[in-house]
């Protein structure tokens, strides 16, 4: 009885695990696996903006966790297309935003104003803190001269702080913030930061009241109608361009145009590449310098030093009060070690080449003459000589032909003589 039930049992087991598996069989599986995995890991094909469904534009613009309201529709797919088709410029945009996003950012959380605010400088100056419209706007946010006065910027002949990041990041803050008190509408906002507070009023009143960019968007400006969508478009480009296969260049990339960016997506610049990674510090000076002395001393290069401090229109920091000096860290030791010989370094060259004063013109009692710095310069007339000028001026014959080399007695009318007295 227990020899059948061992019989039977290993007729079941054997029809359970079946033959017994050869190495050949293990090598076979083993491929199976790699091949399925290997098939699992291939991602989506990568579709150009003008193959994407609009479906999937619209699902990528709804899950990204933002207060302004991010529409879809065919004029913001205009635009998506036209970033992507500049793929080279888009990488270094995106490279651009991995250094000033952060930066921004900072700023916008100190007056409590939606993160994506940050996206703006993208379409008013791609990122360059030099960009200057033909309208004068300059810099990162493109503020006109009156409109970056009014809020705390210093605009003069050396210094323009439209130019500065961080600065002007806080003015362009404080301008949303108070267009945000008039319009109470994230949209409108970025309307009239584009045409002014005024038109985007004018245009809600011929659209009979209603406070809705598509509702009063006939009544826009031309140039506003599409700076929403240029807006949407730049906030979905740099946050899914990698689904597009565009990634960021390396290095932050600094550019030297100075168009402005709603006018041309992206037009040829002159570029310079910049480690994002770079750790950078601030120095406070009152000193009148300038940023050639710091580049010669310490051997910086020029154009890193304009990078990092674009607000100094002629490279001069204008002392008299307290500016910032933005250096590389490695350096800031270095500057603050060598701070007098760097100030003496071809001062009267750089920075001490102003007159601080002038001796002005005086006039005598004589008709014709003139004294400067205690020497008097008479104009010869017809009928002039040597006898008749020494005895205005109480001088002799003798020293009027000494002073002014003469040889003879002979004067011309027209020339000038000169009398030390």
């Amino acid at each position: 009885m227990k020899l059948r039930l061992l019989i039977l049992l290993f007729f079941i087991c054997g029809a359970a695990l079946g033959e017994p598996i050869v190495e050949s069989q293990l090598d076979s599986v083993d491929t199976a696996k790699q091949t399925t995995k290997s098939s699992q890991s291939v991602s989506q094909p990568i579709l150009r903006p003008d193959q994407t469904p609009d479906s999937v534009f619209i699902q990528r613009l709804q899950q990204l966790p933002y207060v302004v309201e991010l529409p879809y529709n065919p004029i913001v797919k205009q635009y998506i297309v036209r970033y992507m088709k500049s793929p080279k410029h888009l990488s270094d945009l995106l490279a651009k935003q991995n250094y000033y996003m952060p930066m921004f950012q900072d700023v916008l959380a100190q007056y409590d104003l939606p993160y994506e605010l940050a996206y703006l400088p993208i379409i008013e100056s791609r990122l360059n803190p030099n960009a200057r419209s033909h309208m004068g706007a300059v810099g990162l946010w493109q503020f006109m001269p009156s409109t970056g006065k009014k809020y705390g910027l210093e605009i003069n002949s050396l210094v323009d702080e439209r130019r500065d990041p961080v600065k002007s990041t806080h003015a362009a803050a404080k301008f949303m913030k108070a267009l945000y008190k008039i319009f109470n509408d994230w949209n409108l906002v970025i309307a009239a930061y584009n045409c002014g507070p005024g038109n985007v009023n004018k245009a809600i009143y011929r659209a009979d009241g209603k406070r809705d960019f598509w509702s009063i968007y006939p009544f826009l400006p031309e140039e506003t109608r599409v700076y929403l969508p240029l807006y949407i478009a730049a906030v979905y480009t740099m946050n899914f361009a990698d689904c597009h296969g565009v990634v960021a260049k390396d290095g932050t990339v600094f550019c030297e145009d100075t168009t402005p960016a709603d006018s041309v997506l992206f037009a040829d610049l002159k570029e310079t590449a910049l480690n994002e990674d770079m750790p950078v510090d601030t120095i406070i000076t009152t000193q009148r310098i300038h940023l050639q002395q710091i580049a010669d001393c310490i051997h910086i290069p020029m154009d890193l030093l304009r990078q990092l401090n674009p607000q100094y229109a002629y490279d001069i920091l204008p002392g008299s009060k307290q500016y910032p000096l933005c250096l590389p860290l490695d350096k800031t030791g270095d500057f603050i070690l060598n701070q007098d010989t760097i100030l003496a370094h071809r001062a009267d060259e750089l920075v001490n080449t102003r007159r601080s004063e002038i001796e002005l013109l005086q006039v005598t009692s004589v008709d014709g003459a003139s004294t400067v710095n205690g020497v008097t310069y008479y104009k010869i007339k017809e009928g002039d000589n040597l006898g008749s000028i020494a005895l205005k001026f109480h001088v002799s014959v003798k020293q009027l032909k000494s002073w002014n080399g003469l040889k003879s007695d002979f004067l011309r009318a027209g020339k000038t003589l000169k009398i030390l007295r």
